[in-house]
């Protein structure tokens, strides 16, 4: 057996093996072809794209929100304070010293100019009123004298010096007589009341009250009585850094957000850009007034102010929150349908504290993962 096996040349036992691996071969082909139709008939899901059911556990950790299109902004939001718009701002003082018999006006009342905001009983405008009255007494005094003078004189029983001393007393008499009225109408425009009216210099909106009933007041007080401004109208004042200050000027438009109304952003227009800067900050103060302020806006409010392009162009604000970053590149999770996400690389312009501004990528509309993007994204490096 072993001499037949021997006299078998080289060649045919090579030939036949490689018959039997090509025959292995074509079997492992044959038997695989069907699973590989099968998997062909199904669509390949991507890499960057995750399904979930509907009522999925995970869909519950994320927030998604359709993004909003938004002027383009020239820098990063500043931080900045609401505040009363000063032309339309007064702070009331008594300019007599009294005590306080009653109040009228309380916080957040409207009042019209020359209304009543508090009763005083103050001797300094009893003063003011008998000085009136004694000036007016002693003019009239005057006006016989000097009546009596011009017949005394014409009759030649006085002398004409005499007469002209007469007619210098009715003179003086008549400017002390002005000036009393002039403080007891600068005190009081009415002066029908023994008491002081303490009057609202304009019309508006009461602020702010820092009296009381009973209490003393002093016409030479620090602190004001009334604050009275007008409520639809408010500045926000912020600060630009020396690098930054080419980049606003007068008449331009910004954009105020404020964390109290997240839902709604506010316009305004610069209208002072400081003459110099701060020598302790090295910065320059920048004043700006609110479009249309709503009226759950209020002074002292801190605000971020995002400088605005000239050229009004838009692009997509997104939260920060929504985006993943890879390297250089930025990433964002769009909602093509429901339970679909798919990861999209987005090129960014600005970003911000709070926000991003993408300039192309996305379009206004499409609704994003705004929380838990970085959970989507690990959940995709896993699947890879």
């Amino acid at each position: 057996m072993k001499n037949r096996l021997a006299k078998i040349p080289f060649e045919v036992v090579a030939a036949t093996a490689i018959a039997f691996v090509v025959l292995v071969a074509a079997i492992w082909l044959f038997r695989a072809k069907p699973e590989t139709k099968l998997d062909a008939s199904k669509p390949a899901t991507p890499a960057d794209t995750l399904h979930y059911a509907a009522g999925a556990e995970q869909l519950s950790y994320l927030d998604i929100a359709p993004v909003e299109e938004l002027a383009a902004p020239t820098m990063q939001a500043l931080p900045g304070k609401l505040a009363f718009d000063e032309d339309v701002t007064v702070r009331v003082f008594s300019p007599v010293s009294g005590r306080v018999t009653e109040l009228v006006a309380k916080p957040g009342a409207a009042v019209k100019a020359k209304d009543v905001l508090a009763w005083l009983s103050s001797p300094d405008f009893a003063q003011a009123r008998a000085d009136a009255r004694k000036a007016q007494a002693d003019l009239a005094l005057k006006q016989k004298a000097l009546s009596r003078a011009k017949e005394l004189t014409d009759l030649g029983v006085l002398a004409r010096k005499d007469l002209e001393a007469a007619q210098s007393d009715l003179g003086q008499a008549q400017a002390e007589l002005e000036r009393a009225h002039a403080v007891l109408a600068n005190l009081d425009p009415t002066g029908n009341d023994a008491r002081y009216a303490l009057r609202a210099p304009i019309a508006g909106s009461v602020v702010d009250r820092m009296i009381n009933p009973g209490q003393e007041v002093r016409a030479d007080a620090q602190a004001p009585l009334f604050i009275l401004t007008d409520p639809a109208k408010l500045w926000v004042n912020f600060e630009l850094s020396e690098q930054d200050m080419a980049k606003v000027h007068n008449g331009q438009a910004i954009r105020i957000d404020v964390d109290a109304i997240a839902d709604r952003h506010f316009g305004g227009r610069v209208i002072y850009v400081g003459a110099a800067l701060d020598p302790s900050t090295r910065r320059i103060a920048v004043r700006a007034e609110v479009e249309q302020p709503d009226p759950r806006l209020k002074p002292e409010m801190f605000a971020r102010i995002s400088p605005l392009e000239d050229d009004a162009h838009k692009e997509i604000a997104v939260p920060n929150s929504a985006l993943v970053s890879i390297g250089l590149h930025h990433y964002i999770f769009v909602e093509e349908t429901p339970g679909t996400l798919k990861r999209r690389e987005v090129q960014l312009s600005v970003i911000g504290e709070r926000v991003a501004y993408v300039k192309a990528g996305l379009k206004a509309g499409e609704r994003v993962v705004t929380r838990g993007a970085v959970l989507l994204n690990a959940e995709l490096g896993q699947a890879e």
